[in-house]
C-alpha cells in the first residue's frame, strides 16, 4: 500500500491547473528452514506454506486451516449490500469439532457443511477493530463449510458511490479496501496475513457494469452482469478486492493494462505508459513476475490511499494523474509489492515492515533503473524527512518507532505508518551500502525466491540474514547494529547517508529566497515534482502573507494540478493565513478522500477555533463522499459524530 510517493520526471515551473475538481495440503512452516526455489506459472497453483498468526485474528489456523475460498455474491446497490455464500475448503489438522472465522458487521443466515446439512454456529462479543468470532460446529471429516450471509450497508471495507460521485456520473460504483483487518467486513474468513488461500468467485452485478477482482479479470462488460474470477496463487485475506462500475480497459503491453471510468481512461493510459518498462526492470532485479498479469484500476477520488497492491489489479488513486507522468513512483511501489508483500508476506501486522520496508527499497531501485540514481536519491531523501517527522511525532523513545511492533489490541492501520516504510527501507539501504550490491542483490532475490507464497516473521528474516549474509563476515552483525535497527526505538546513527545534487540546487534557491530574492527570479527551470516538494517543505516558518503571495504569483501553486505539490502548499496557506488559497483548500478537501492529504489539512485546521469551524463546515459537505476509513479518521480529528 502506498502512503508517500513523489515524482521523478520534470515538471513545469508554472504548475498546471487543477485537473480533478485448489492447493496441496499446507503445513506450519519451521521457524527458519528455507524451502526450495519455487517457479510459478499462471496455470499452476503453488503450494501453500503457513506461518502461525498473531492476535490479529480470532481464528486458530494451526488447528483448522482455510485452504480455498469460493464466493457467490450479488451486488445490491439499492440496499448497499453484498448477499450470497462463502464456501470454505478446510484442512482439519487437529481433528477438532469447531472452525473459527473472523466476522465484523455480517448478517449470517445459515451455515451448512459438505452435503448441505445445517450446522450450529455462534457469534461472539464485539471486540474493537476485530469484530466478532464466529464458531462453527464441524466434524473431523468436514471438508467444506458454506456460510450464507450478507454485508452491512456501513461495512468498513465497502464504499458505495452514487452516480454523481463518479467521473462518468452515469452509474454507481463499489470499491473495497481489505487491509488491514477489513476483509472480515465483507467475507467471513481467517483474516490474518499469516493465512494464505486460493480463491474463486462468481459476482452478479446490474447490467452495464463491469466487475473486477484481485484475480483473473475480464476486459469487457458481460451482457448478463455475471462475472467469474479465479486466483490460483494463494494470497492472504487482506488482498481480497472487488470493484464494480462503468469501466473501460486499455492495454499498456502484453501483460499489463489499466481500467478506468470513460472520462479518465485515455489520460490514465497515457500517464501509466511506462508500466511495462517497470515490470521489466523489477524482473531484472528480483526475479520473474509470478502473477500472470499486472493491471491497474484508477478509482474514484474517494479511494482512501495512494495505491493498494491487490494482486493482478492494483487499486490506484486518480490523484497520480498529473498530466506529466511525474507521480509514477507510486506504480513502481505497488508493482514492487508483487515481490515484497504479495509473494512474501508479513506473517503478522507486527511484522509490517517486511512488507513496506522491502517495498520502499525495491521501488527506489526500480526507479533508479529507469530514471537514474539522483531521481531515486530524491525519493530516499524525502522519505528520510518523512521518517524524521514520524519519529518527532511519536517520540524517539516510543516503541512504535521500532521496526518490529507490538500492536496489541490497537488498529494496525493506525499504528503502522512511516516507520515501517521509511525506517525499513533505510535499514535495507544501510546493509546494502555496507556489503555492496554484488552481495545484497542476490540476498534480496533469494529472500523472495526461497519464501515465495509464504508468510514470514521478523525472527525468520533475521535468521535468514545471518545464514546468508552476516555469518560470512565475523563482526558484521554488530557493525550494522541489526538488533538496534529492528528491536529498538529511534534511528541508529550508522544509517546510510544520501546526497542529491538536485536537492542541493533547491537549497541554494531557498537561501536566495530568504535573502530577499523575489520568487520570480529563482532558478527553477526543469525542476521535478520532488524538487518542488523539497522547496515547499523546507521554506522557513512562518511565511508571511506577502511572501506567500509572491510565491503564488511566480509559480501558481494554488492552482496546481499536482496533488503532492498542492497538498503541501495548502498546508502552508492554512498556517500562514493566506486567504486567497482558501477556496482551493475547500475544493481540495471536497474533491478527493485520500487519507494522506486529508489528515494533515484537517489536523492543521483543527488547531484554532476559527479553523475548526471552517473544517467542520467543509467536512459536512465532504463526508458523504469519503471512504469509511477516511470518515473514521476525520471524525476523530474533529471530534465529530454523525449523530451530533
Amino acid at each position: 500500500m502506498t502512503r508517500l510517493h513523489f515524482s521523478l520526471l520534470p515538471a513545469l515551473s508554472a504548475v498546471p491547473l487543477l485537473l480533478l475538481a485448489a492447493c496441496s495440503a499446507p503445513h506450519i512452516a519451521p521457524p527458519v528452514q528455507a524451502v526450495s526455489k519455487v517457479r510459478v506459472i499462471e496455470e499452476e497453483a503453488p503450494p501453500v506454506v503457513q506461518t502461525p498468526p498473531s492476535g490479529d485474528s480470532f481464528s486458530q489456523p494451526e488447528k483448522v486451516l482455510v485452504e480455498h475460498l469460493k464466493l457467490d455474491l450479488t451486488v445490491d446497490f439499492q440496499q448497499k449490500k453484498l448477499t450470497g455464500r462463502a464456501s470454505l475448503r478446510i484442512a482439519n489438522k487437529a481433528g477438532t469439532d469447531r472452525l473459527i472465522l473472523d466476522t465484523r458487521d455480517l448478517d449470517v443466515r445459515t451455515v451448512t457443511l459438505d452435503d448441505g446439512r445445517a450446522t450450529r454456529f455462534t457469534i461472539g462479543e464485539e471486540v474493537p477493530y476485530h469484530g466478532r468470532p464466529m464458531e462453527i460446529e464441524i466434524t473431523p471429516e468436514t471438508r467444506w463449510v458454506h456460510v450464507d450471509y450478507s454485508t452491512h450497508p456501513d461495512g468498513a471495507a465497502l464504499q458505495w458511490l452514487a452516480p454523481e460521485q463518479t467521473a462518468a456520473k452515469k452509474g454507481p460504483f463499489l470499491l473495497t479496501q481489505s487491509q488491514a483487518l477489513l476483509a472480515r467486513t465483507w467475507v467471513p474468513c481467517q483474516d490474518t496475513p499469516g493465512v494464505r488461500m486460493t480463491y474463486e468467485a462468481t459476482v452478479r452485478v446490474p447490467p452495464g457494469l463491469l466487475a473486477l477482482m484481485s484475480a483473473e479479470n475480464p476486459t469487457r462488460v458481460s451482457a448478463d452482469g455475471v462475472y467469474h474470477f479465479k486466483m490460483q496463487q494463494p494470497i492472504p485475506s487482506y488482498l481480497l478486492a472487488l470493484a464494480v462500475g462503468i469501466l473501460e480497459f486499455r492495454p499498456l503491453g502484453a501483460r499489463s493494462g489499466v481500467y478506468a471510468e470513460p472520462p479518465v481512461i485515455d489520460l490514465a493510459a497515457w500517464e501509466l505508459a511506462d508500466t511495462p518498462k517497470m515490470i521489466d526492470a523489477a524482473e531484472k532485479l528480483w526475479g520473474p513476475y509470478r502473477w500472470g498479469r499486472y493491471d491497474m484500476i484508477i478509482l474514484p477520488p474517494s479511494f482512501p490511499y495512494g495505491g493498494m497492491e491487490n494482486p493482478r489489479l492494483t487499486f490506484t488513486t486518480p490523484t497520480i494523474l498529473a498530466r506529466d507522468r511525474s507521480l509514477v513512483s507510486l506504480i513502481a511501489h505497488e508493482l514492487a509489492h508483487s515481490w515484497s508483500g504479495n509473494l512474501v508476506t508479513n506473517a503478522t501486522w507486527n511484522d509490517f515492515w517486511l512488507n513496506e520496508g522491502f517495498t520502499n527499497y525495491a521501488e527506489r531501485r526500480i526507479m533508479e533503473s529507469l530514471y537514474g540514481k539522483d531521481a531515486a536519491d530524491m525519493l530516499a531523501l524525502l522519505g528520510r524527512q518523512d521518517l524524521q517527522a514520524a519519529v518527532d511525532t511519536l517520540g524517539a523513545d516510543s516503541p512504535d518507532t521500532a521496526l518490529l511492533l507490538d500492536i496489541g489490541d490497537r488498529d494496525p492501520d493506525e499504528v503502522a505508518g512511516d516507520i515501517a516504510y521509511e525506517k525499513g527501507s533505510l535499514f535495507l539501504r544501510t546493509i546494502e551500502e555496507e556489503v555492496g550490491r554484488a552481495k545484497f542483490d542476490p540476498f534480496v532475490r533469494a529472500w523472495f525466491d526461497r519464501h515465495a507464497f509464504r508468510s514470514m516473521n521478523t525472527a525468520q528474516f533475521v535468521a535468514f540474514l545471518r545464514e546468508n549474509l552476516l555469518n560470512s563476515q565475523p563482526g558484521l552483525e554488530e557493525k550494522l547494529r541489526i538488533h538496534e535497527w529492528i528491536y529498538e526505538p529511534g534511528v541508529p546513527s550508522n544509517e546510510a547517508k544520501v546526497h542529491s545534487t538536485a536537492f542541493a540546487q533547491v537549497e541554494s534557491q531557498i537561501q536566495s529566497l530568504t535573502q530577499g530574492t523575489p520568487a520570480a527570479q529563482l532558478q527553477t527551470t526543469g525542476w521535478t515534482t520532488n524538487q518542488w516538494v523539497h522547496l515547499l517543505r523546507n521554506l522557513p516558518e512562518p511565511l508571511s502573507v506577502a511572501r506567500m503571495a509572491d510565491l503564488d504569483a511566480a509559480f501558481h501553486f494554488t492552482r496546481s494540478g499536482n496533488y503532492e505539490i498542492l497538498n503541501i502548499w495548502l498546508l502552508r496557506a492554512v498556517r500562514s493565513g493566506y486567504e486567497p488559497a482558501w477556496p482551493a483548500v475547500e475544493q481540495f478537501l471536497v474533491s478527493q478522500g485520500r487519507r494522506k492529504f486529508l489528515r494533515p489539512l484537517y489536523t492543521e485546521l483543527a488547531k484554532t477555533p476559527a479553523g475548526a469551524d471552517r473544517a467542520l463546515g467543509i467536512y459536512k459537505k465532504a463526508r458523504p463522499g469519503y471512504h469509511p476509513l477516511s470518515q473514521q479518521m476525520v471524525d476523530e480529528i474533529l471530534g465529530w459524530s454523525p449523530l451530533s
